[in-house]
């Protein structure tokens, strides 16, 4: 799940591609689909250091910033983008607020995994991110929503209120209540990144507000994380989950993503953003044990359906 969207416009009403032009957007496709596929591993690898390992919440979300922002961080130095980077006021604002938003937003989810299930706690996170990224544009615009924008958001919250139906029926309601309520915080802060980052600032690579913004929300949380306990896991299982939370769905999925924005449609841009949560999912289901009642199935298309929704007809600006 991308911590820090950047606002990227693509035209998908224009004429069909061909040549090299549909080869580069194939390739973005595949890209952005890879993304999705590998943020969608990032629940269950959080999961299960909290449950199987010990790690608390606050740790695993302080060493996914850390590992993952420090990666994206040195490709960056390697690459000779840090160098380019036009230091400013506003970039550093920028990258301070992205941090601290960062921060929120990791410790928010994964203290949701570790109170309901992980399908449960990621479509509630990326399912709430239209619903409140529309209230804050039509604030901010002082413009209702149309209404194919109207319908889908109505859509999103019918979704996402059957979608209780989900877990399975030791979840107690307050325990419920806890994980919602979590992973609708973090769904409400990775909306306030969406529309804090809706502008570019000068000089800031979209790869670089990823990489040093994780870094500094890893560095902001790591007090709290030493406070909670962060050791080291003793087992080569439990280290190699930590790897593979900072590498696979964190700098790997971020360069892919970035990768395949450049010659992305929008159809493939919604692909990647809903193949996290239906992985995610999928995972729980066959690894964990997890069920989806039919309520939460018919929540759960509503959502697929909301989010699909932004990306079909005409665009406006």
């Amino acid at each position: 799940m991308p911590a820090c969207p950047e606002s990227v416009s693509h035209d998908s009403s224009g004429p069909a591609l061909a040549g090299p032009d549909h080869a580069a957007a194939h390739r973005g496709f595949l890209l952005l689909l890879t993304a999705g596929l590998l943020w969608g591993t990032g629940g269950l690898a959080g999961h299960l250091l909290q449950s199987a390992v010990g790690l608390h919440p606050l740790a695993v979300a302080t060493y996914r910033l850390l590992v993952g922002g420090l990666l994206i961080s040195a490709f960056l130095a390697v690459s000779g983008r840090l160098r380019r980077v036009a230091w400013s006021r506003t970039l550093v604002r920028r990258l301070v607020g992205n941090g601290v938003l960062h921060a929120a937003f990791q410790s928010l989810y994964f203290a949701s995994l570790a109170l309901v299930p992980v399908g449960l706690a990621t479509l509630v996170k990326i399912g709430s991110v239209p619903v409140f990224v529309t209230i804050g544009i039509c604030l901010l615009t002082r413009r209702p929503p149309g209404a194919r924008l109207g319908g889908a958001l109505v859509a999103a919250v019918l979704g996402l209120a059957l979608l209780a139906g989900f877990p399975s029926a030791d979840a107690g309601p307050l325990r419920l209540a806890a994980g919602l309520g979590c992973a609708l915080g973090a769904g409400l802060v990775f909306s306030v990144l969406t529309l804090l980052n809706r502008r570019p600032v000068a000089g800031l690579d979209p790869l670089v507000n990823v990489g040093l913004g994780c870094l500094l929300g890893g560095l902001l949380l790591t007090p709290a994380g030493l406070w909670v306990g962060m050791p080291l896991p003793a087992e080569p299982g439990g280290l190699a989950l930590l790897a593979f939370l900072g590498v696979v769905p964190t700098a790997l999925a971020y360069a892919a993503y970035f990768g395949g924005l450049r010659s992305s449609t929008d159809a493939a841009t919604a692909m990647a953003t809903i193949t996290e949560p239906l992985t995610a999912a999928l995972l729980s289901l066959a690894l964990l044990g997890e069920r989806m009642t039919p309520l939460g199935g018919v929540g759960a298309a509503l959502l697929v359906a909301a989010m699909l929704a932004e990306y079909v007809g005409p665009r406006r600006r």
